[in-house]
């Protein structure tokens, strides 16, 4: 469900205090296919007459992507990089505005004469924050969510279809988001100098919170969900599933063609919430062997457990960010409390300051980030593989992803900007597995 993140967070404020809250649903790969492999099965003769060369399969691969694709591409996705950079720095300067002309200290007094319940005023506050947030930025959010991926040719809505799910983002940001303030809010006046480590607690909860829902409740607002009915997919999938031990008896398609020709799928949610989903672009222009390796791929996340573990890893990066923020608030309030119209760390008027110091964290540790989001997609890149028994299957998908992911970067590029393997990296393991299982080799049955 990687767009959803993208749909709530490209509008609102890119680096913002409910980036940790959805961070998770992205933790479940887009995936794709092409056309049929380049590099067949050979008999078991040929096999061990002529050993499987993995670079030459690999690259033959990667020469499929005619050379203006993969420019187009590549393009693509390092003007990324920039941006990463631009959408903190305008939240940055969003946020000093705020505290500078006292926005904030207005919207806060505004929420006050409104009401005396202090959750209350939290939502009444934070819902203005979002708005002016959102409308203040909202400039380079057209830029990045509708202009720049019509330039690429990655979108298939017009304007006011993109305009329809940046409302519904933000309408979801002001319910979670004053939920989630109000609770922080409320453990900073219970517990004083010690309330960073709750908060903490509390976020790692919401975000679980969010998770257990999303399949359910969020998902359903951008596109539509239906019970995937044909045999020649559901058929293969559920019998994936039921090999791997996925409580699931039904498989979900979506409409994400409207908004994009990306592949994707997902098995997200927990207990009762599980689902399999997969999207309609992937079942139009995919072969079988290629959806079989996306969704061994999907059910590998579920089956290594990578939400909980997650949760865990990117939980103890929480519990570091929130002694950050401790340490900021403080530090700010001791040298610009008063001229900012801040009373204390429990004045909501204190929000731009804790925003920005989340974001600054956050654009810091985006390697941090990468790397764990990283290594789960290469341990259900394996799974899935093995799963499924296509590697050929696998490196269709990864080719797909090419349209909009750099396939061949430097290892420090891939270690700081990719939140998934690159192209040939995930290719490379899909021709070495295929290598090790031809028939002839060591571990062939």
């Amino acid at each position: 469900m990687n767009w959803i993140r993208r749909a709530i967070l490209s509008g609102v404020f890119f680096n913002g205090i409910l980036f940790l809250t959805l961070l998770l649903f992205s933790g479940l790969a887009p995936s794709g296919h092409a056309q049929a492999s380049p590099a067949t099965a050979e008999s078991g003769s040929a096999a061990a007459a002529q050993p499987f060369d993995v670079k030459a399969a690999v690259d033959a691969y990667l020469a499929r992507i005619p050379a203006d694709q993969r420019a187009r591409s590549d393009a693509y996705f390092e003007g990324g990089y920039w941006l990463l950079l631009w959408d903190f720095l305008s939240t940055a300067v969003v946020m000093w505005m705020m505290l500078r002309f006292r926005w904030s200290v207005r919207m806060r007094d505004l929420a006050e004469r409104i009401t005396r319940f202090k959750p209350l005023q939290s939502a009444v506050y934070w819902v203005q924050f979002v708005v002016v947030t959102a409308v203040i930025i909202f400039p380079l959010t057209v830029y990045e969510g509708y202009f720049r991926e019509h330039k690429y040719g990655l979108s298939n809505q017009n304007f006011w279809e993109w305009m329809r799910d940046q409302v519904v983002g933000l309408a979801l940001v002001a319910l979670l988001g004053a939920l989630l303030v109000a609770l922080l809010f409320g453990v900073v006046r219970r517990l004083g100098t010690n309330w960073w480590v709750w908060g903490s607690a509390v976020m790692i909860g919401f975000i679980a919170f969010v998770v257990f829902i999303a399949p359910v409740f969020i998902s359903p607002l951008f596109n539509k969900y239906t019970k995937l009915e044909d045999p020649r997919f559901k058929v293969p999938i559920l019998s994936l599933a039921r090999a791997n031990g996925i409580p699931a008896t039904e498989v979900y398609e979506f409409d994400a063609s409207r908004q994009s020709n990306r592949v994707s799928a997902n098995v997200s949610g927990f207990a009762g919430t599980t689902r399999i989903s997969l999207n309609d672009n992937l079942l139009k222009r995919c072969s079988l062997a290629g959806i079989e390796s996306t969704m061994g791929h999907e059910m590998g996340h579920y089956v290594l457990n990578h939400q909980a573990k997650g949760l865990v890893l990117n939980g103890v990066v929480v519990v570091i960010m929130f002694a950050f923020l401790n340490w900021g608030l403080n530090a700010g309030l001791a040298r610009w409390g008063e001229k900012w119209g801040i009373r204390g760390i429990t004045d909501l008027a204190i929000v731009p300051l804790a925003v920005l110091l989340l974001s600054a964290f956050s654009f810091v540790t985006t390697p941090v980030d990468n790397t764990i989001t990283r290594t789960m997609e290469y341990e259900a890149d394996m799974y899935g593989i093995n799963a499924s028994q296509q590697p050929d299957g696998e490196a269709e998908v990864d080719l797909m992803l090419g349209e909009y992911r750099k396939l061949d970067p430097g290892p420090i590029e891939e270690f700081i900007f990719f939140d998934h393997p690159s192209g040939r990296t995930r290719i490379t393991a899909a021709m070495r597995w295929k290598a090790e299982h031809l028939p002839g080799a060591p571990l062939s049955r």
